[in-house]
């Protein structure tokens, strides 16, 4: 099997790519990064992990998809808001039978993958590895979880099947779902309810805990965001969920949310398809979201200053 991920000089797409290209796979690592392609085809890419070990990983990086030729399958780790923008780009590594699959954060990425290449292409999945970008082609793996991966129909394919096969064998505990959509809006309750407040506070994943204030806010916007999955037909248990984020902030000693290390580098975060997918979904089925709507004013508040500094 081919691979190409595109987003492959950041934190996870280099986490997920690495780990392919040591199970032999033959993996390219896509990225519109000078600096990180460059590293990385240079000196290799170097994954610590939170023990203290490290290692580092010979894969391929390219910011030409021409370069990469036709794949087997597109792992897509780029930020939503480049979605349609990277699978356009992506066109030269698509064949007849290609796949991509989403392992985005947020809401709404295979409709924006789908609305280029067809839905017939896309699957979905979310993860629950943790990774931090320390630097060109240098990636920290604080935190290991379950990867989920699915058919938008719910069905077993033979491809998805060959995916979960091909993740498996790079060391990653992957479980096919049936029921992949109920799968996303779990993890996007985690990210809903921990990365705007971690983000806002400057906190690590596990200091989250360490605060009544930021421990009662996390459970309210949980709430929030159950409450509106419900109008979906998507039922969350709360209880379940609770345990579930507290758990893997428990687990997850030093790792630092996505959206915090995007305000740190002055990036453009995804506060509009996490807390915002959860205050729109809200508006159109009335369901109140008035502390979601709360985190989307400040984040965006924050993001605007540096955006705006940058633009001079």
């Amino acid at each position: 099997m081919k691979i190409a991920v595109l987003g492959g000089g950041g934190a996870m797409g280099g986490f997920f790519g690495g780990s392919l290209a040591e199970a032999g796979y033959d993996t390219v690592l896509v990225d519109v990064s000078a600096p990180a392609v460059d590293a990385i085809n240079s000196t290799g890419l170097h994954i610590e992990e939170r023990d203290g070990s490290a290692r580092t990983v010979r894969v391929a990086a390219s910011r030409d998809p021409a370069s990469v030729g036709q794949v087997d399958l597109i792992l897509n780790f780029v930020k939503s808001y480049h979605t349609a923008e990277a699978i356009r780009s992506a066109g030269p590594m698509i064949g007849p039978e290609t796949s991509i699959l989403s392992l985005q954060n947020g809401w709404g990425n295979a409709a924006r993958i789908a609305e280029v290449v067809g839905e017939r292409r896309v699957l979905v999945g979310l993860t629950y590895h943790a990774a931090m970008l320390l630097g060109p082609g240098r990636v920290r793996h604080p935190a290991t979880g379950t990867t989920y991966v699915g058919e938008i129909n719910g069905e077993t394919s033979e491809r998805l099947t060959s995916i979960v096969d091909a993740l498996g064998r790079a060391g990653l505990d992957v479980t096919a779902s049936e029921h992949i959509l109920e799968e996303v809006w779990k993890k996007l309750a985690l990210n809903a309810s921990t990365l705007p407040i971690a983000t806002i506070l400057r906190l690590f994943a596990h200091e989250l805990l360490q605060h009544d204030g930021a421990i009662k806010l996390m459970r309210s916007l949980l709430d929030e965001v159950v409450a509106v999955a419900a109008s979906q037909a998507i039922v969350l248990d709360h209880d379940e969920r609770w345990e579930a984020i507290t758990g893997i902030l428990e687990r997850a000693v030093g790792g630092k949310g996505s959206m915090l290390q995007d305000v740190e580098a002055r990036r453009r975060t995804e506060i509009d398809v996490i807390n915002g997918a959860i205050v729109d979904a809200g508006q159109r089925s009335g369901v109140p979201t008035p502390l979601n709507a709360a985190m989307v004013w400040l984040v965006n508040s924050i993001q605007e200053a540096y955006l705006a500094e940058a633009k001079g």
